[in-house]
């Protein structure tokens, strides 16, 4: 898993100016791997269909896998002939590859990708498009698994294909509903950020990038898509499958060790300029709210398991401090993986010690309530005795919550400064200068 360094937190969204001077609004890539068929229609259509319907300037990239046919002499021939389109060839195969290489260099401030064959309706282009122009959302994808979609393939496709999303909703709490549509696009600023955490190079980047993405808290748009099946396709669905699993496998491990800069990703709470000052906003406090309680339940069960077998040889009060104790480590630990979704082994020996400070503070409620139930009664039973500590331990838990939540695992991610996001928000839809970031479409 890629952890390369990148520039930092995003700034806030913001919708694109009516007129991007010196470079295209939309970078369309078509990757194509021994298409010297297909290509040519599938370019004249994609054109034609732009120059009628999109209200910006636009391009269509063809960035060639490695092709062994004439697909390299058409696309540059079309790239020639017609202004709108270019074309850039990788000596080495992968459709990850080739977005990630071409959407790098590209100057547009929103990139997106279809495959050659055309499968999906194009009058989904421009609703898919729309709401990382207008600043809404930072990635769009088309989904052919939504109730208004009207697909047109066969069963085994079907199958393969929905089976795959329960997979990644099972195993990496995906929420998008289809990973492997080839109709997607993408802001250049998020995508700056986002590529060198991608480490796939083949299928299975579509997936790493949306889960990535969705886990850093952008916001993901889908549309609904018209879509017929490619009979001609050449995916070998087994192989691609198989490796599908495998990337399913890498980055789940990488998500549960915390290797991911995913900070990185983070927008500012609102777009709207009398939001970019606010602070510390809550985040997900619902959520933490049914955490904390699962894990405070099963705590608070150990908690008693470990008070009565020390009760057994120690006096009450002993009893309850070592009882509270180990189950305190415990419910730190879970707390900080469980609850507020602390990874990886950074701050673990700094959070069990505030944890600990928390813990004598839930020792000192749980002991003066058995101190004064000895004052009150002289000889407790054991059910009085674990009654007075199940009211007492329901009130250190509130506490807990509250001092765990401001103290122990606060929200952490800094603000950027107005003039980091005055410097992000230019650098996204200024032209790339040719001695800032040499495009490789234009080799020297």
């Amino acid at each position: 898993m890629r952890t390369d360094s990148s520039p930092g937190t995003l700034p806030a969204r913001e919708h694109l100016p009516a007129s991007v001077a010196g470079a295209p609004v939309l970078d369309v890539v078509i990757p194509v791997y021994n298409e010297e068929r297909d290509l040519q229609p599938c370019v004249l259509r994609l054109h034609e269909h732009l120059k009628r319907t999109f209200p910006y300037a636009f391009r269509i990239t063809v960035a060639d896998n490695a092709s062994t046919d004439t697909t390299p002499l058409v696309a540059a021939r079309m790239a020639a002939e017609i202004p709108e389109v270019s074309s850039f060839r990788l000596d080495q195969k992968g459709r990850g590859r080739a977005l990630r290489t071409v959407w790098s260099s590209s100057d547009a401030p929103i990139l997106a990708y279809m495959d050659v064959d055309l499968s999906t309706d194009l009058n989904a282009l421009l609703p898919l498009v729309a709401p990382l122009i207008s600043g809404h959302s930072d990635l769009a994808i088309g989904s052919r698994l939504a109730r208004s979609s009207r697909v047109v393939r066969g069963a085994k496709r079907e199958f393969i294909s929905r089976t795959y999303n329960l997979i990644l909703r099972g195993s990496l709490q995906a929420r998008f509903t289809d990973a492997q549509c080839g109709f997607k696009a993408i802001r250049r600023d998020v995508a700056q950020i986002l590529l060198p955490l991608i480490e796939d190079t083949g299928w299975f980047f579509d997936t790493e990038m949306l889960v990535l993405a969705e886990r850093a808290g952008l916001r993901i748009h889908e549309v609904p898509v018209d879509w017929v099946d490619d009979p001609d396709s050449t995916v070998h669905l087994v192989r691609t499958a198989t490796d599908d699993l495998r990337g399913v496998l890498r980055v789940g491990k990488a998500l549960a060790g915390g290797s991911l800069p995913l900070d990185r990703l983070a927008r500012p709470f609102g777009d709207d300029p009398r939001d970019r000052d606010i602070k510390d906003v809550p985040k997900g406090l619902a959520r933490q709210l049914v955490g904390f309680c699962v894990v405070g339940g099963l705590s608070t069960l150990f908690y008693l398991l470990l008070y009565s077998a020390f009760r057994g040889f120690a006096g009450s009060q002993i009893a309850n401090a070592l009882a509270l104790l180990v189950s305190a480590v415990a419910n730190t630990a879970a707390n900080r993986r469980l609850t507020f979704g602390v990874r990886g082994r950074g701050g673990a020996v700094r959070h069990q010690a505030q944890g600990l400070v928390v813990f004598g503070i839930g020792l000192a409620l749980t002991s003066g309530s058995l101190a004064a139930l000895g004052v009150a009664t002289s000889d407790p039973s054991h059910s009085a005795e674990l009654a007075v500590l199940i009211v007492a331990n329901l009130a250190a838990t509130v506490l807990r919550f509250l001092l765990f939540r401001a103290w122990v695992f606060p929200d952490q991610t800094d603000e950027p400064t107005p003039s980091v996001h005055q410097a992000y928000a230019i650098s996204a839809f200024q032209p790339v200068r040719p001695h800032d970031n040499q495009d490789p479409r234009n080799p020297r």
